[in-house]
């Protein structure tokens, strides 16, 4: 029990210094757009941390980020393990992350059928 609480919060110090050097980092593929980690899921023997990321606001989409920060892993790792002090740190596995955008079309999808069924759910006016 003692382990996963301890690994939980490897995780979150992770994440936390991810999103610095990832903010640090002067990549033209990462500075267009909303970039956000979202999840950094760890295996218990740190070798491997898959990073879940967001991209909004992107012509072509999250692809190009995420291409450019799996090509700089190596360097993330490095500067992950100077940050917090480890000797072994995980190899990062940088992927897309569609919890957004499949909220958004959910929305969308509500707001259809709202817009669709208001006439059938307003209830008749009365004159009192």
């Amino acid at each position: 029990m003692a382990n996963s609480k301890n690994q939980g919060r490897m995780a979150q110090d992770m994440k936390r210094e991810l999103i610095g050097i990832i903010g640090q980092m002067k990549d033209p593929r990462l500075a267009e757009g909303l970039l956000t980690v979202t999840r950094l899921d760890v295996t218990p023997d740190l070798d491997v941390a898959k990073v879940h990321i967001s991209v909004m606001g992107r012509k072509d989409g999250p692809e190009g980020a995420v291409a450019a920060l799996n090509k700089a892993s190596g360097h993330v790792r490095t500067e992950i393990s100077r940050r917090m002090h480890i000797r072994k740190a995980p190899r990062f596995v940088f992927v897309v992350d569609e919890g957004a955008a499949y909220a958004a079309h959910i929305n969308e999808l509500l707001r259809e059928l709202n817009v669709s069924g208001s006439d059938d759910t307003r209830e008749p006016e009365t004159e009192d």
